[in-house]
This record gives structure tokens, C-alpha cells and sequence, in this order.
């Protein structure tokens, strides 16, 4: 329903975008102190050349300030078999308990990432732009790697799909 003044409002907006699949990967930074990951699906690919990437997260999200802090962000593209790990990083689990279990690969970044996913960015924030309740973080990328083929996750319509 659209409100009165002729302004849909956020809820709309969720249940339209709802329809929309996402991909779905997993954000991380890291800094001497802290490390951070969520589930998001957002990531967007903005330029080849320079190579840069974007990804919006929330400013009452835990990642936003550690991205800040780090300066750079891993991002870890989950296949369809990965469904478990997009849950428990969306979920907000204790910093200690979220880690236990799950098999991660080396960074050039210190940004925790994933094993075996369908492939892998690391990037240094280039910007951030402040978008209603979230920052948009440009990244200009450092490493790009493809993983071994396989199917990819999504998320539509409240729930995630192999595709």
C-alpha cells in the first residue's frame, strides 16, 4: 500500500524487493582486535577499471564501524551447499560462537574468508557513502579469485534457493 502522501514507506519497499533474488554472500573485516562477517546481498560490481565493488551495510550493524576501522572488507561468494553458513552469519551470533567450525582460507586483507566458496573479493574502501540507515562502501578491489563451479545461492521471497 502506498501511504497517502504518495511515499511507499520501507515495508513496501521490503515486499517488492522481496521478489527480487539476491546473491548471497558473506562480508567480513578484520583488525588486530576484532572480526566481524555477515550474511548480506548487496554486493554489486561497479567498474573494471579501475576494478571496484560496493556493498551496503547497515550503521547499527557490528560490520559497518570494523570496515571503517580496517579500511578493507573480504567478501565470500556462497555456493548453494553453503546455506547453513549464510544462516549462522545472519543471525548474530556471539563474536566466539560464530567462528566455531567454520574453515577459512588466507587474506591479503586480514578480512576472514570463507573455504570453498564459488569465489572470493578483497578490497580496500576507496569511499563510503551515507545512504539513509546504511553506508554504502565502495571497494577498489585487490584480489578477485574465482572458486570451482557449482551452483549459487540466493535469497528471494524470504528464504534462500540453489540456483
Amino acid at each position: 500500500m502506498r501511504e497517502s502522501d504518495g511515499v511507499s514507506s520501507g515495508r513496501d519497499l521490503r515486499a517488492a524487493m522481496r521478489r527480487y533474488p539476491a546473491g548471497v554472500c558473506v562480508v567480513g573485516a578484520a583488525t588486530e582486535w576484532s572480526r566481524i562477517a555477515v550474511t548480506i546481498g548487496s554486493l554489486v560490481s561497479l567498474s573494471l577499471e579501475p576494478p571496484l565493488v560496493g556493498i551496503s551495510v547497515g550503521l547499527e550493524n557490528a560490520l559497518h564501524e570494523l570496515v571503517r576501522d580496517a579500511g578493507a572488507f573480504g567478501v565470500s561468494i556462497l555456493r548453494a551447499e553453503q546455506e547453513e553458513l549464510a544462516k549462522r552469519f545472519a543471525r548474530g551470533m556471539p563474536p566466539i560462537a560464530v567462528w566455531e567450525g567454520v574453515a577459512l582460507r588466507e587474506s591479503v586483507t586480514r578480512a576472514p574468508l570463507v573455504a570453498d566458496a564459488l569465489g572470493w573479493i578483497e578490497a580496500r574502501v576507496a569511499a563510503e557513502h551515507r545512504t539513509g540507515d546504511h553506508t554504502f562502501f565502495v571497494g577498489e578491489v585487490v584480489v578477485a579469485e574465482a572458486g570451482e563451479p557449482g551452483r549459487g545461492l540466493v535469497y528471494r521471497d524470504g528464504g534462500y534457493h540453489a540456483i
